[in-house]
């Protein structure tokens, strides 16, 4: 059994930016393992799904140490990520779509934590989310579930599963307009509420340059923004902090310090392209010198 299995698809992305346009691979289940590449992960494990083609990434990860599993899939997602000055906004378009994940196909992954990275809708039915929450936590982050492919456009829809999967989600990550589209509400204070009102037990929600906000057994957590010395990528940094964020906690931190390190690795990803690649040394004294 390991202390934090992320499962997700590890994408083909096309990252465009006003400082430069690059292709590469992407997807919470690659952000997500590079983030903890040069941190204590022995016990953690990658189950990702892709095409043969893309199979050089699965062994660059494990070249750095990480456990991945690969359940085959007939092609790789395809993502196009357009930002403008405004790092907090993009557009995106989906090239080509993986296989969903399935309750048969992740029968045998045993971990304390799943962290499902949701691209798409379809990645992962309810039954998969209630057979992993039977036998561990199931961490969600909700963006994939709003993601609509209409010809090659992303556009946001609900969750329409919301009310039902809510109590088998024990941790949910959702950035501001993410929370918006699943409660109606754009206070963040009120919509993580009804989102635990639903049963969700440990809200997260991302909120850009204001900080994030965590909300578990009727307490707010804020947590503070630490400014970037600079703004070159922020593909992947929900990812980042998700990655960072559950670390933590398996680790025994408080909410707020497991958000505290998750923000300053952010803050840390986003002055340079690509996955966040500093060491849990480099997230500590970023914290130590805003203090």
């Amino acid at each position: 059994m390991t202390d934090i299995c992320c499962i997700g698809h590890i994408t083909l992305d096309k990252v465009i930016t006003p400082r430069f346009e690059a292709h590469m691979p992407g997807g919470t289940a690659f952000y997500f393992a590079k983030a903890l590449k040069n941190f204590n992960h022995d016990g953690f494990k990658l189950v990702t799904s892709l095409g043969d083609t893309e199979m050089d990434v699965v062994e660059e990860l494990r070249a750095d140490g990480i456990d991945v599993d690969v359940i085959p899939s007939r092609k790789s997602v395809y993502f196009e990520n357009k930002y403008g000055e405004d790092m907090n906004n993009r557009t995106q378009r989906v090239l080509a779509k993986a296989d969903p994940f399935t309750e048969e196909n992740l029968k045998d992954v045993d971990s304390k934590i799943y962290h499902l990275g949701t691209l798409l809708a379809d990645d992962f039915d309810l039954d998969v989310i209630k057979a992993l929450a039977g036998k561990g936590i199931v961490s969600v982050d909700v963006q994939g579930y709003l993601r609509k492919v209409v010809g090659e456009d992303v556009v946001h829809v609900d969750y329409d599963k919301k009310r039902e999967a809510m109590p088998y989600i024990s941790i949910l990550k959702a950035n501001e307009k993410e929370m918006e589209v699943l409660t109606g509400t754009s206070d963040p204070h009120e919509a993580a509420r009804i989102l635990s009102d639903w049963g969700c037990k440990e809200v997260l929600l991302t909120l850009g340059d204001k900080g994030s906000l965590i909300y578990t057994g009727g307490e707010f957590y804020n947590i503070p923004a630490l400014p970037p010395t600079d703004l070159v990528d922020a593909t992947g940094c929900g990812d980042t902090y998700m990655a960072g964020y559950l670390y933590k906690r398996s680790r025994g931190a408080s909410y707020q310090e497991a958000g505290t390190f998750a923000a300053a690795m952010c803050t840390l990803k986003l002055a340079k392209k690509g996955p966040f690649s500093g060491t849990e040394e480099d997230v500590c004294n970023l914290i130590n010198n805003i203090k």
